[in-house]
């Protein structure tokens, strides 16, 4: 079952009708953390904006939950959204505010500060939830920007960038609390750091040049029965990845990382010991191993590597 469907959509801008979107189809599983991405101008904007009721589809057909297009009488309080520059009211402090979007929700008074005060704790800032917003550094003010989408507990979360500009120790707290969500809403979160989105997505939509090129579960997008990412202490000459040891099938470095790809018939162990002792034969160290092949290297490595 989806919670967000585009089929064929298309979006224009401009009296010449330059194409944002060309003919874009992808399906968001429902309670899943599904990750977008994609480069600058590649259409990740538009879509949001689409899907929240910002823009109108020159062409095509969006669904969310299945319930059509945005429809702010259907959807109300079922939709949350972080744009990426989200501007906040400095003067008003952060449960103000998200007080304030609970009752635009429809919740009640006692129920929407109830919320804010939820919101606030869970994403570090029940400390901080009185000041004003002018008083917040640009981290806390994120923060308090992710809260504002989780407000009434929307079935469907749009979060571009929500954790740019957030300490680590805090990012862990937001990705603590977007795992906790799996299952029981759905996340989709756009965003340029690649590292971080695999560590907890389980499902891929990637745009270019206004298309969607993959629409897919993590796992089948990484591979990761077939593969190993193995992180060697320094680069290594590319000629000695010709001879290779029979339980590979195929290999490829980027800088220090090796990617190895089974026979049909090897088993895990064999491979690794294979490795292990092509590794040890040409003096070459190795940091870690790790099954599967990265994010990073399958959405920006793709022509970039040398291989064997």
């Amino acid at each position: 079952m989806s919670a967000l469907v585009f089929q064929d959509v298309s979006k224009a801008y401009g009296l010449r009708g330059r194409l944002a979107l060309d003919a874009v189809s992808f399906r968001v599983p429902k309670g899943s953390i599904t990750a977008f991405v994609g480069p600058n101008g590649a259409g990740k904007t538009t879509t949001f904006g689409l899907v929240a009721g910002f823009l109108r589809p020159t062409g095509g057909h969006i669904d969310i939950l299945g319930e059509g297009g945005f429809d702010p009488w259907i959807h109300a309080g079922r939709l949350g959204v972080l744009p990426q520059d989200a501007a906040l009211p400095e003067a008003h402090s952060a449960l103000e505010f998200l007080s304030h979007l609970g009752r635009l929700q429809g919740l009640g008074r006692a129920e929407a500060r109830h919320q804010a005060a939820l919101r606030l704790d869970q994403v570090g800032m029940s400390a901080r939830g009185g000041d004003r917003m002018s008083s917040l550094s640009h981290g806390m003010r994120r923060r308090v920007a992710v809260a504002s989408a989780l407000v009434g507990e929307p079935e469907l979360v749009l979060l571009d960038e929500p954790l740019a500009g957030v300490d680590p120790a805090n990012a862990r707290v937001l990705v603590d609390l977007f795992r906790s969500m799996r299952g029981r809403q759905t996340l989709m979160i756009s965003s340029h750091n690649l590292l971080q989105l695999e560590s907890f997505s389980d499902h891929l939509i990637t745009l270019d040049k206004g298309r969607c090129t993959r629409d897919a579960s993590m796992g089948e997008v990484l591979e990761e029965s077939r593969l190993s990412v193995w992180t060697l202490s320094h680069p290594i000459p590319l000629q000695l990845l010709q001879e290779r040891p029979a339980s590979v099938r195929k290999w490829s470095v980027i800088g220090t990382q090796l990617t190895v790809e089974a026979a049909a018939d090897a088993g895990a162990d064999a491979l690794s010991m294979d490795v292990m002792k092509w590794l040890s034969t040409h003096r070459i160290g190795l940091v870690q191993m790790r099954r599967g092949r990265t994010l990073e290297q399958t959405v920006v490595g793709e022509g970039q590597e040398a291989s064997g």
